[in-house]
């Protein structure tokens, strides 16, 4: 799974590098983002999906998981700049009901900076 992350004061941001969130990375993703929890102790979390082009039950599921752990230890999260596709699935699921989407990384940013 191709990632990169970047740490701007308490804020990191998590941009996948891939063009299909699915099945086949879901676990890698949940099991950075727990990474990044344990390890780095971020409690707040931009996932810059910019670059995914297609998204499965899988990788909401995912998705999903690193709300609840960011969540756990009182964190906020972002979702940044969905593709049309993914924002649709999005939207059709109601995750935007449960997890903030933003329209970029600069927008989600300074969300996060004024909580």
């Amino acid at each position: 799974m191709n990632f990169e992350t970047k740490r701007i004061n308490n804020i990191t941001i998590f941009k996948l590098l891939e063009r299909r969130l699915d099945t086949n990375i879901s676990g890698l993703l949940k099991g950075e983002i727990t990474l990044l929890l344990k390890v780095d102790g971020i409690n707040k979390l931009i996932m810059d999906l910019s670059e995914v082009e297609t998204c499965d039950s899988s990788g909401l599921s995912a998705i999903l998981v690193a709300n609840r752990l960011i969540n756990s230890v009182g964190g906020k999260i972002r979702l940044a700049a969905p593709t049309n596709k993914v924002n649709s699935l999005i939207k059709i699921t109601q995750l935007d009901r449960v997890l903030p989407v933003c329209d970029t990384v600069d927008e989600a940013f300074q969300e996060l900076e004024n909580e």
